[in-house]
C-alpha cells in the first residue's frame, strides 16, 4: 500500500495526527493494535487529566470539539434528567479528577464520528488490529513500515512519504533504529532538580496501570475467580509504601505520607464527596431519571492496581510479556481483595457486589483493551524540554514556564510520575502552563519520521506534564499539520525548524486550524 502520512499507533495523538493531516487534503493511513482509537482516551480507559482553563483555552480547538462531541453524546443517548440536560458543562460522571469523565466506549464512537467524513473522501484509512513488525530504511528515512494483523498473522507493507510514531512505547524507533531514549536521565546529563542524583538507569520506567471498570451491586454476588497471583499481590508490602499495598490507606503523592482513601464513605462522612469510587466516575446515576434502571459506573485506576515490579521498555519480549500479566493479574487481584477482605463502612468484609463491566471497556476479561502507559520511548530531538523550563521549583524566581519561538501547541499539568520499576516512589512537582516547541518533535538525524504522541524530545522528569491527554493530542496535531505541511510546501521539517518565514507560515496554519499557541496572561503564571 502507498500512502502520503503513515501514522503508526491511533491512540489520542495518533488519531489527532490522521484527522488534521487528512483535513488538510493528504492519503493518510493510521494503523492501530487494537479495535478502538483513542488511546487513552477509550482502549486505555482513562478519564482525561485536564487543567483549570481546558473548556476555553490551552489545548486544540479539535479536542474542545470531541469533548463537546461526547457531550452530545450523552444528551442525544442516555435517559438524563432535564436538570442535567440543561447543564452547558455536562461532566457525565462528575468524577473529580476531570470535567469530563466518560465511558471509554463513548469516547470511541465520538472519535469516530470525527472520522467519518474523512474515511467517506478516502482520505483517511483506518488499519485496526495492525502492529508494526519490521521496517525498512535508506539512509536517514523510513520507506516502508511491515504491519501485522493480528487477528490473522498477514502482513502489509506500507509506503509512506512520512511516518507518525504514535505508538503507545514508541515502537517504531526502535524498529527503526531512530536515536532514543528510555528511562530516567542524571541530574549530571541534565541539570534536573529531580533527576536522578546518581548514573543514569533505563530500567527506571514509569508504573503502568491494567484499568477497569465496575457497577456496584449491594444485592448481588459478582466475585471473580480467585486471580492465580493473589496470595502475591495480598502480602506485597513495597520498602517506599507505607503500610500494606492491599488496603484502604495509600500514598500521598505530594507529601508520600500515609492516608485513608476508601472506595466508599458511609452516608454521613463529611468527606463523602471524595470517596474513591467518585475519583474517575464514569456514569453518575445521579444525572439520569429516576425510572432508568442504570446506576454508576467507576474506573478503577487508583494506586493499588499501578504496576512497577518490572519495565516494559529495553527488556526481552519474554519479560515484557511477563510483565503485562503480572500487571494483569495486580488489578485482577486488587478486585478480588475488594470483593472478598476490604473492610466496609458497616463493618462486614468485602463488596461482593462490585461488578466488573466488560461492556464499557469492549473487552471479553472486564480489563481494558490496552494497558494504560506513561512513558514511552522519547526520540533524542534537536531540543529537549527540560525541568528547568517548566518546573516550579527549578524556575525560582522566574515567573511562567520558558517562552519558545517555535511553539506548536499548549499544554498544562504538574509534573506527575507514578511509581517506577527502579522501586522509587511519586515525584509530584508544581509547573507552570508550558508550550510544545517545534524541536522537541524534530529526531536528530532521521529527516520522514515525527514523534506524535508520549514520544517527542523531552525527559523522564518532563515526560510527567507532557503525558497527559490534552497534550499528546496538541503534539498529535502538530505533526499532523507539520508532515503535510511539509509535503505540500516540498520542504522537511527540519527546513520549517530552521526556515524563519516558513515556521511562521507552520505556525500561522496550526492557529487557523485552532491550536492554541499561547498562554493568556492571567494563566501563564499560575502554577499547578
Amino acid at each position: 500500500m502507498d500512502t502520503d502520512i503513515l501514522i503508526v499507533g491511533g491512540g489520542t495523538g495518533g488519531t489527532a495526527a490522521g484527522l488534521r493531516a487528512a483535513a488538510m487534503g493528504l492519503r493518510v493511513v493510521v494503523t492501530e493494535p487494537t479495535d478502538w482509537i483513542g488511546g487513552q482516551l477509550t482502549a486505555q480507559a482513562v478519564p482525561p487529566d485536564e487543567h483549570p482553563w481546558i473548556e476555553s483555552h490551552g489545548s486544540c480547538r479539535s479536542y474542545r470539539r470531541f469533548r463537546q462531541g461526547v457531550r452530545d453524546y450523552y444528551r442525544r443517548n442516555y435517559p438524563l434528567s432535564a436538570e442535567a440536560r440543561s447543564i452547558s458543562l455536562l461532566n457525565p460522571g462528575n468524577g473529580y479528577v476531570s470535567r469530563l469523565c466518560h465511558e471509554p466506549r463513548v469516547a470511541h464512537a465520538v472519535l469516530m464520528e470525527m472520522a467519518a467524513s474523512h474515511m467517506a473522501r478516502g482520505n483517511l484509512k483506518l488499519l485496526l488490529r495492525h502492529e508494526p513488525v519490521a521496517v525498512q530504511t535508506a539512509g536517514d528515512r523510513i520507506e516502508a513500515v511491515e504491519l501485522r494483523d493480528t487477528r490473522t498473522g498477514q502482513s502489509l507493507w506500507i509506503r509512506a512519504a512520512y511516518v507518525l510514531d504514535a505508538s503507545e512505547l514508541g515502537d517504531l524507533l526502535e524498529l527503526a533504529e531512530v536515536e532514543h531514549v528510555i528511562g530516567a536521565e542524571s541530574r549530571r546529563e541534565t541539570g534536573e532538580l529531580h533527576a536522578l542524583p546518581g548514573d543514569a538507569d533505563p530500567m527506571d520506567q514509569q508504573s503502568i496501570t491494567w484499568c477497569f471498570a465496575l457497577s456496584h451491586h449491594p444485592d448481588e454476588d459478582h466475585v471473580i475467580e480467585q486471580p492465580d497471583m493473589y496470595s502475591v499481590w495480598r502480602s506485597y508490602r513495597p520498602d517506599f509504601w507505607p503500610g500494606r499495598f492491599f488496603d484502604w490507606h495509600d500514598c500521598n503523592p505530594i507529601t508520600l505520607e500515609r492516608r485513608f482513601a476508601p472506595i466508599f464513605h458511609a452516608p454521613d462522612h463529611p468527606e463523602r464527596s471524595r470517596e474513591r469510587w467518585r475519583y474517575r466516575r464514569l456514569l453518575d446515576a445521579g444525572l439520569l431519571e429516576p425510572d432508568s434502571d442504570i446506576g454508576d459506573i467507576s474506573l478503577i485506576n487508583w494506586p493499588q492496581n499501578d504496576y512497577w515490579a518490572k519495565p516494559l521498555i529495553g527488556v526481552s519480549p519474554t519479560l515484557r510479556e511477563q510483565a503485562l500479566r503480572e500487571a494483569r493479574q495486580l488489578s485482577l487481584s486488587w478486585l478480588y481483595w475488594m470483593q472478598t477482605e476490604a473492610p466496609r463502612v458497616d463493618g462486614g468484609t468485602g463488596y461482593q457486589g462490585l461488578r466488573l463491566r466488560e461492556d464499557v471497556v469492549g473487552s471479553h476479561d472486564g480489563l481494558a483493551k490496552h494497558v494504560y502507559v506513561r512513558e514511552s520511548r522519547r526520540i533524542k530531538a534537536e531540543f529537549t524540554v527540560l525541568e528547568e523550563h517548566v518546573g516550579l521549583d527549578q524556575r525560582g524566581d522566574l515567573k511562567g514556564a520558558e517562552s519558545f519561538s517555535d511553539t506548536v501547541g499548549t499544554g498544562c499539568y504538574r509534573i506527575d510520575l507514578h511509581p517506577s520499576s527502579a522501586n522509587r516512589n511519586y515525584v509530584y512537582v508544581g509547573s507552570y502552563p508550558f508550550q510544545i516547541p517545534l524541536g522537541a518533535l524534530i529526531p536528530v538525524r532521521v529527516e520522514n519520521v515525527l514523534p506524535a504522541c508520549k514520544n517527542l524530545g523531552v525527559t523522564h522528569i518532563t515526560n510527567g506534564c507532557y503525558r497527559l491527554h490534552p497534550v499528546e493530542w496538541a503534539i498529535g496535531e502538530a505533526a499532523g499539520t507539520l508532515a503535510a505541511f511539509s509535503l505540500q510546501r516540498g520542504t522537511s521539517p527540519r527546513g520549517v525548524l530552521h526556515g524563519e518565514g516558513l515556521l511562521s507560515e507552520y505556525q500561522g496554519l496550526l492557529a487557523r486550524g485552532g491550536a492554541d499557541l499561547h498562554w493568556p496572561d492571567h494563566a501563564r503564571n499560575i502554577a499547578v
